[in-house]
């Protein structure tokens, strides 16, 4: 199966999705289509053996809309596509402005008492209705042809049986037109007065264009993350070609090419650094505020900031390759996608129309019947129709999702999708796996224990000379904490492995030997005492590595993998928010005591075996809970895809980040925090958008159908109708857009 992301103009509302998406869907060899209205795009996972990409092209067009495929990841041409949507709008709306402004005036002046017969005589209503009605009409056609898309969109889909918010504007003005061509042509032929509606079309075409082009405007916001992230991509690269360097653009650059990154230059691709040395800044990656020193030989990223020295780097990775590109993409199908709560929404769109439709007429024949005049029936009709608000509808879910996921990757947590960041919400139960999770993954000294006459240091120089010519991950800590207090080693000779025991070797033609208990009970150096004291390092989680020298111990080093320092913290900051907390390690179970205990979770799972991870995480799932999996590892990869939410640390294997649902991009746990709080936070703010848009409609609709008229209040204008449409949209992504005040964890 593939998977391709379609991007697609002139969708207005729920309605036009929801066409789109069933459109795709039955077309043989498509799986799933998701259509997304704010982000504009079109998901859909089909077999290319049946359908191909331009099928799928032509079939959307074919419903009445454009679709095509956006070329470059991390391309702005996007936002410059949105950008000049934005003046496309407002100049649409300008001009229907300045046109319907003195229509207006035109139109309710004469109603006012005392201004009755203002207006000059050759255009009175009362003296002149067909001059006061010609003049009107010419004010109207410049607003009809800015808002013409209404018109062209709105038929077309009438036509395909599937109309939407279009449909309804459309018709609603065509009404109030074609009555007041009607009452311009009866007094031509007549001597009776006929009121005209052409303010009533005007006015609600200019007030649902200002609508579309503030909903456009702070639609922009929504994606303003996603826009920072292009632009941390550096445009030029200085490229060594025929032996000198030269400015390119990023996009030539080819994998293998030598690059030149001089101070405070964002580095253009991924790739090795082979000449000089510097620190770069990663915190677009890592969010780590401190930059890290790179020599020979060390990995850099695209984007990040060259703090200081110039160096030559081998570009490994280009294009959609590289880190920044990859993160670019998990955010646009983050966004482009749909949460599961977004059904609800779409189910009521798909009658939503038709139904206003019918609601309008049966209302229009209703009041006919009851004796009410043509023009009260045919103002009930209209408002009906511009009322109505499926965009509100539409919009609700995805804005606040397009937020959210933005608001996440701004603070290094990556939601795959819409429904990995509302099952965020759900979580009741966080499992952290112990390697590289709760503690660094790395085995450090934590104890030195000296037990003769020779001090700490001694101890720790005689172990380390031992231990350098040895590849085992404990001694290489021995190694790095020696070489931390800059110890002179001493060279070993006769250097011996002793495999499941430790090493033996001469320094100094003086027998050195390094292991554990086993190993020191063969040599018959043991003593009681210090297996006691190996007993209690062991009772902390830590492995004791005895050190012998000429047949006596003389010390013993405690080594652990340490615990990262937020650990206790989000432990406890779950809790708070009653989330309960486990820990699952293949480790021993003392060891996994004493390190939970010193993280403050009381649920060990000690002694797992890889393959068994996925069923300790279902039987908590099986118990009802919602459960999080948070690893870094090949061997958490199963128990990630089992888990309601797998979360993984980006700073791990690959093939556990793929398997994930949320990726930290920092290696800091209380990106676990952010991410439900931030869920939490989203899900509210659907809530309230889906409350308010529905809301809106069950009041809006039955007074615009004249309920307050039936007990004695005022009958809704057509045009205060248009105005609350307008408004309802724009109040829905403006209140996603309080999301964007969020702070992380």
């Amino acid at each position: 199966m593939e998977k391709e992301t379609l991007k697609i103009e002139g969708m207005t509302c729920a309605a036009c999705s929801s066409r789109i998406e069933r459109v795709l869907q039955k077309m043989d060899g498509v799986e799933s289509s998701s259509v997304n209205l704010a982000s504009e795009e079109a998901t859909v996972v089909f077999d290319k053996k049946h359908v191909d990409i331009q099928k799928l092209i032509e079939a959307v067009r074919k419903a009445g809309y454009d679709a095509f495929i956006e070329e470059e990841i991390a391309s702005d041409k996007d936002q410059e596509r949105k950008e000049l949507e934005v003046k496309r709008a407002l100049r649409r709306f300008l001009i229907a402005c300045v046109f319907s402004f003195p229509l207006l005036i035109l139109a309710m002046v004469p109603m006012i008492k005392g201004f009755t017969h203002v207006l000059p005589s050759f255009m009175d209503p009362v003296y002149a209705p067909v001059t006061y009605g010609m003049v009107q009409l010419l004010l109207t056609v410049p607003v009809i042809i800015s808002g013409y898309r209404f018109y062209t969109l709105g038929f077309k889909n009438i036509f395909h049986l599937s109309p939407n918010m279009d449909s309804l504007v459309a018709m609603g003005t065509s009404a109030a037109v074609v009555y007041s061509l009607y009452a311009l042509f009866k007094n031509i032929n007549s001597s009776e007065m006929f009121h005209y509606y052409f303010e009533t079309a005007g006015v609600i075409i200019t007030l649902i264009l200002l609508g579309r082009y503030l909903e456009s405007k702070t639609m922009g916001k929504t994606s303003e993350a996603l826009k920072k992230l292009i632009n941390l991509a550096p445009k030029m690269a200085n490229v060594l070609r025929d032996k000198e360097f030269i400015l390119i653009p990023v996009s030539k650059v080819e994998r293998g090419d030598i690059i030149l990154v001089k101070p405070g230059e964002g580095i253009p691709v991924d790739g090795i650094l082979v000449e000089g040395n510097s620190s770069i800044d990663e915190s677009m990656l890592t969010g780590e505020s401190m930059p890290v020193n790179k020599d020979e030989g060390d990995y850099v990223y695209a984007a990040t900031i060259n703090k200081h020295g110039s160096f030559r780097m081998r570009a490994e990775k280009i294009g959609k390759d590289t880190v920044l590109a990859q993160i670019i993409l998990m955010v646009k199908e983050a966004q482009g996608s749909k949460a599961p709560i977004a059904r609800l929404a779409d189910k009521v769109a798909l009658y939503f129309v038709p139904l206003v439709f019918a609601v309008s007429i049966i209302s229009f024949s209703v009041w006919l019947i009851r004796g009410e005049s043509l023009e009260f029936s045919l103002t009930v009709l209209i408002s009906v129709l511009v009322i109505a608000g499926p965009c509100a509808l539409g919009l609700a879910t995805p804005t606040a999702i397009m937020v959210g996921t933005g608001k996440g990757a701004e603070a290094g947590v990556l939601f795959k999708n819409g429904e990995a960041l509302e099952a965020s919400h759900k979580i009741d139960m966080v499992i952290f796996d112990k390697t590289g999770t709760i503690t660094e993954g790395a085995p450090a000294v934590t104890d030195i224990l000296p037990l003769g006459k020779l001090k700490e240091a001694e101890v720790l120089r005689i172990a380390a000379s031992m231990e350098v010519k040895s590849e085992h991950p404990l001694g290489e800590a021995i190694v790095r904490e020696a070489m931390a207090r800059k110890l002179e080693l001493t060279e070993i000779r006769d250097f011996k492995a002793l495999p499941g025991n430790g090493i033996q070797g001469f320094m100094e033609d003086k027998v050195v030997a390094l292991g554990n208990e086993k190993l020191m009970e063969a040599l018959g150096v043991l003593k009681e005492d210090h297996r006691a004291k190996a007993y209690k390092l062991a009772q902390e989680g830590k492995t004791p590595v005895f050190v012998s020298f000429e047949n006596n111990v003389i010390g013993i080093i405690g080594i652990a993998d340490t615990i990262k320092e937020e650990s206790n913290k989000v432990v406890r900051d779950l809790k708070s928010m009653g989330i309960a907390v486990a820990m699952i390690t293949g480790d021993h179970k003392k060891t996994a005591e004493a390190i939970g205990k010193r993280a403050g979770i009381e649920e060990i799972m000690a002694e797992v075996m890889p393959d068994k991870k996925a069923e300790a995480v279902k039987k908590y799932m099986d118990e009802g809970h919602k459960v999080a999996m948070v690893g870094d590892g090949i061997n958490d990869a199963p128990a990630l895809v089992q888990a309601d939410l797998g979360i993984s640390i980006g700073s791990g294997t690959d093939i556990a980040v793929e398997s994930s649902d949320v990726v930290l991009m920092k290696e800091s746990l209380t990106g676990v925090i952010t991410a439900i709080r931030l869920s939490k936070a989203t899900i509210r703010n659907i809530k309230q958008n889906l409350f308010w848009a529905f809301a809106y409609n069950v009041v809006g609709i039955p007074i615009a159908s004249g309920l307050l008229y039936v007990f004695g209040g005022p009958l809704l204008n057509p045009m205060f109708a248009a105005l609350a449409m307008s408004l309802s949209s724009v109040s829905v992504v403006s209140n996603a857009l309080r999301l964007k005040r969020f702070k992380p964890s």
